[in-house]
């Protein structure tokens, strides 16, 4: 059992991909230069956007805007209401596994659910969150290390247009994969900030961060 660490959460609002790209950038060389620095996690919300990972084969006819960046996995879309956090956490020893970093990334997500009565799971080769018997993907997860640093992340369909998905292949498979919490739960959705606020507990509890208050 690791001794909690602290951690600063950083609500940006609604906020354009490139701003937020560059707090993060920030953000990280920040905690590489000094180890005294705490771990973040940035929530955030983003107008409109496609950003494309290093495993994507979409090269020609991308929607627009859109932005290729470092992090893992494929094509995704964002727009407001997903939840899009992006963890800035130094992992310590015991954390140093990318693939344990991504199924603890999916615990929170799946935890998250668990308060609405969404049963969800992992799917073989397929990062991220999935319902309906791994039919259905929920959430999906893109992230990077630098120096065992970590950035990028995870999006969570709470209330959000799905439509923007089908203008890509998300993370290679068809639009018609992705679903949101409204979708699930036929329209009787908890508040945005409900979601968030339990997010940040499951965060906290599975990453075994203590927020700063």
């Amino acid at each position: 059992m690791f001794l909690k660490s602290n951690l600063e959460v950083v609500d940006l609002g609604l906020c354009e991909y490139p701003r937020a790209y560059e707090i993060q950038k920030q953000t990280v060389l920040e905690k590489r230069r000094n180890p005294e620095f705490p771990d973040r996690l940035y929530l955030v919300e983003h107008p409109r956007v496609f950003t494309f990972g290093r495993k994507s084969e979409e090269t020609a006819h991308r929607p627009s805007p859109s932005f290729v960046v470092e992090r893992g996995g494929e094509a995704t879309f964002h727009n407001p209401g997903q939840l899009v956090a992006y963890p800035i956490l130094a992992l310590k020893e015991g954390e140093r596994d990318i693939g344990f970093y991504l199924r603890s990334l999916e615990q929170v997500v799946i935890d998250t659910l668990k308060h609405w009565g969404i049963e969800s799971d992992r799917k073989e080769k397929a990062t991220g969150v999935w319902v309906k018997n791994r039919t259905r993907k929920i959430a999906s997860i893109g992230v990077a290390l630098k120096g065992w640093v970590t950035l990028h992340g995870i999006a969570l369909n709470i209330e959000n247009d799905l439509l923007g998905f089908h203008e890509i292949n998300p993370c290679g498979f068809s639009a018609s994969v992705m679903t949101s919490m409204k979708k699930e739960l036929n329209e009787k959705c908890p508040s945005f900030s409900e979601v968030k606020n339990i997010f940040v507990g499951e965060f906290e509890s599975q990453f075994q961060r203590k927020r700063l208050i």
